[in-house]
């Protein structure tokens, strides 16, 4: 049986999914500035962008 190939994210998409969540964060003024961003902030932005995608693949 093949695999199901995963869908791929509309980049466009997948930026404003980020500034969301560094706006729920409280981090979204470091974002702007991203040389100042600590790689423990930009991870939990990364991980909570992965938790919405996966709960979004869900409801599918």
């Amino acid at each position: 049986m093949a695999k199901k190939k995963p869908k791929k994210h509309d980049p466009a998409e997948l930026e404003k999914l980020k500034w969301e969540t560094a706006r729920e964060q409280g981090l979204e003024d470091k974002l702007k500035n991203g040389a100042e961003m600590s790689v423990r902030e930009a991870g939990k932005i990364g991980g909570q962008m992965v938790k919405k995608l996966a709960q979004a693949g869900k409801r599918r």
